[in-house]
């Protein structure tokens, strides 16, 4: 399943992340693409606040991992920043494996490292989106790879969007 849509500021990237905190649960796996500045982190913070977690989610570039212990009984949120991984052996080092079934693990820069972690993902595309403006929004693809997201309504993340909620 995959839907896009398009996100006029960064309070609607937060409320999109927020919605997508409700579909997910402990084990999942969420990698986010886009270049630098797109709103990755912006749509974490979304994400981190709807799950409840501990702490500021901010970008974990330095860092590379960091985890936030749920304040509600729900899952622990896992954010990592791919951004200076080169290989697959430095993410199989950060041992994510070892939390991804009782955490939501949401890697930035992803894309060509992370799917190993899990068949079961939810991959976010964000662009700038094209326009006269000089911030005319981002564009997100949002595709749910796996069974675990067979049968999955992602559209009404795009329905919310157009009810001005995300």
């Amino acid at each position: 399943m995959t839907t896009t849509l398009h996100l006029p500021d960064p309070d609607a990237t937060r409320a999109l992340g927020a919605a997508i905190a409700g579909l997910l649960r402990a084990g999942d796996l969420v990698i986010l693409t886009g270049d630098l500045g797109a709103g990755k982190t912006t749509l974490t913070q979304g994400l981190g606040a709807a799950l409840g977690v501990r702490g500021q989610v901010a970008s974990p570039t330095f860092v590379i991992a960091r985890e936030h212990p749920s304040l509600v009984g729900g899952p622990a949120l896992v954010h990592v920043d791919a951004y200076r991984l080169g290989n697959l052996r430095e993410i199989d080092a950060l041992d994510l494996d070892s939390s991804l079934e009782e955490s939501v693990t949401v890697v930035e820069w992803g894309a060509g490292l992370a799917e190993r972690l899990s068949g079961d993902r939810l991959e976010v595309r964000i662009g700038r989106a094209r326009g006269d403006a000089a911030d005319a929004g981002r564009d997100v693809e949002i595709v749910g790879v796996g069974p675990r997201w067979d049968g999955v309504d992602l559209a009404h993340l795009a329905l919310d969007e157009r009810e001005g909620r995300a």
